[in-house]
């Protein structure tokens, strides 16, 4: 078996090499969680740091980042004072779980804070000038923008001019010049220290809860808490913290790992009633994992500001109702019924446009009346049929387009669509590395997709070039069992920039393969020495991958690579693969 090729496979069924993540990941070893997380980049030196990832180990101090303490000092006059706040939110989870987490924050600090949510449609990303002189005129003196605002130039001059005082507290980036604000923090500013830019990868969600804690550092050195006046905890809303990390697709190494693991354990005390009723809506049975965060709850959040009312998110996490909250979970799973059903017809135009483009290095398609609102979903689903970065883009009535960016790992969307707004083919425009929104004037897509694809075709190239199926582990058949989905957890939690383990198993014959579902495949898989696990193999009948497994004989041995994960079907302790690819033995 060659060294260089996991299980010896140069080009598997996918069309792909095999390789270890890590040399000699051939080998379970004595400890698999160490073998994983040395796999994904941990020295030795810092195991343990990483075996069990806390907030007291991971946190840095909020004064690192620039304007932090200004931003403190300035909403700690204002806590005191008794002034009217304003907190300024993006329609998606990551700007609804930060101006949910502000807002419980400074409640229980005695301020009662006005939230705004701009509405999709009708006001489009960030805030506009309208809506802060708006805030001014109900009272508010001190603003706080989250997710949103590092772009605002001509929005926060208009906020200054109206006397209104504005904390941007963002993690998208960054352009060299900065808009006008008391304050703007973000990990991406261009002129960050190299401690802070160290977190470059925090959603905002993350940065508002380093606010949080800069916020109650300056109260205390104050002395505020004394007395009765108890110092709120503000490690009781990691909940919100790690659906807004999770959700917004964040990269889940250092502190958003730590806020994953702990946030997870808060949830399930169910503290949150808003958190509760959503989980039931979503008939989540057991305590939510980072998947359910991903995959049931941030959708449903994300569909009030997609399809709905766009502060349904907010009004959810924050209400001390529980029948509102009910109330307010059960419309937000109505609406995601309903985005599904646009997404789904969005997506099979937007695929068809998009085969015409399965060779150049990005997919840009358009069209008229397509729902702003699904958009980014549809380009993410289009990023991995085709393995390269994607935009949709959803024109308007007077050719006006709308656009929403999903990228791969080694190539930085945000920077190549802030490049385009720099040369003036954009109206508007920002993101990060891995997704990006734009507006484009009418007749503008032509240019804007030769403009990305050359700035973009070489770190295309290479991303792709490099692509390999990267494996964690070899099993024979029988070691693909329940308590070693409880060994694969530990190293946990897995997500964006911390990919779940794929294991290889085999060699294995494929027992009464057949399709279920919406062209799933499954099939049982056993070994030589008689073990055998079950596999399924999603969306897989019409690719060549599944057509090789429903056509395999009897006799044929194949290697088998995908993530293990727990049978929950039948209630027992067994475990299944979810097959990624396949190789003849």
């Amino acid at each position: 078996m060659s060294a260089l090729f996991a299980c010896g496979v140069e080009r598997s069924l996918a069309g792909q090499p095999w390789r270890w993540r890590r040399a000699g990941g051939d080998e379970l070893g004595r400890d698999l969680t160490d073998q994983l997380l040395l796999a994904r980049g941990i020295e030795e030196s810092d195991l343990a740091r990483h075996r069990s990832p806390t907030i007291r180990d991971f946190l840095p101090d909020p004064s690192v980042f620039a304007d932090m303490d200004k931003a403190a000092d300035r909403l700690a006059d204002a806590v005191e004072a008794e002034e009217s706040i304003a907190i300024f939110g993006d329609y998606d989870v990551d700007g609804a779980t930060s101006a949910a987490l502000l807002m419980l924050l400074l409640r229980r600090l005695g301020n009662e804070p006005m939230v705004y949510i701009p509405d999709r449609l009708m006001e489009g990303y960030g805030p506009s000038g309208a809506a802060l002189v708006e805030l001014k005129r109900r009272g508010a003196s001190l603003a706080i923008t989250v997710d949103c605002g590092a772009q605002a130039f001509e929005a926060l001059d208009e906020a200054a001019a109206a006397g209104l005082e504005v904390i941007v507290c963002d993690h998208h980036q960054c352009a060299a010049r900065l808009p006008i604000a008391l304050a703007m923090i973000n990990p991406n500013r261009l002129d960050e220290s190299a401690e802070g830019a160290a977190h470059g990868h925090l959603a905002a969600v993350g940065m508002a809860f380093l606010l949080g804690v800069a916020l109650l550092r300056e109260l205390r050195r104050r002395g505020r808490f004394v007395g009765d006046r108890a110092e709120p905890k503000i490690i009781d809303l990691l909940d919100i913290v790690a659906l807004g990390t999770v959700a917004d697709v964040a990269r889940l190494k250092t502190l958003n790992r730590a806020f994953v693991t702990q946030g997870l354990k808060v949830m399930s005390e169910g503290r949150n009633i808003g958190l509760v009723a959503l989980a039931e809506a979503a008939r989540l049975v057991k305590a939510p994992n980072c998947r359910d965060l991903g995959f049931a709850l941030g959708p449903r959040i994300n569909a009030g500001g997609r399809v709905g009312k766009s502060d349904l998110g907010v009004r959810l996490l924050t209400t001390a109702d529980p029948e509102e909250a009910r109330a307010i979970a059960a419309e937000l799973d109505r609406l995601n019924e309903e985005r599904r059903a646009i997404e789904m017809l969005v997506g099979e135009q937007a695929s068809e446009a998009a085969e015409a483009q399965a060779n150049a290095p990005l997919i840009l398609v358009s069209g008229r009346g397509w729902h702003p609102g699904v958009i980014g979903i549809v380009a993410s689903r289009l990023k991995e049929r085709f393995g390269r970065p994607a935009i949709v883009v959803a024109e308007e009535e007077d050719g006006t387009g709308k656009g929403s960016g999903r990228s791969i790992s080694g190539v930085d969307l945000g920077a190549a669509v802030l490049a385009a707004m720099d040369s003036g083919l954009l109206i508007a425009g920002g993101g990060h590395a891995m997704a990006a929104g734009l507006t484009v004037a009418p007749g503008g897509v032509g240019a804007l997709t030769e403009f990305l694809h050359d700035r973009l075709a070489a770190d295309i190239e290479a991303a792709r070039g490099g692509r390999s199926l990267l494996l964690d582990a070899l099993l024979s058949p029988g070691g693909v069992s329940g308590p070693l989905c409880d060994a694969l957890d530990a190293a946990g939690p897995y997500g964006a920039g911390w990919p779940p383990p794929r294991v290889a198993a085999g060699p294995a014959r494929l027992l009464r393969p057949g399709i279920v579902g919406n062209g799933h495949v499954r099939a049982i898989a056993c070994g030589d020495d008689g073990k055998s696990f079950k596999l399924i193999a999603f969306r897989a009948a019409d690719t060549p991958l599944g057509q090789a497994l429903l056509s395999s004989s009897g006799d044929q041995r194949w290697w088998l690579a995908g993530t293990i994960k727990r049978d929950e079907w039948n209630g027992g302790n067994a475990a299944e693969m979810h097959l990624d690819d396949a190789a003849p033995a």
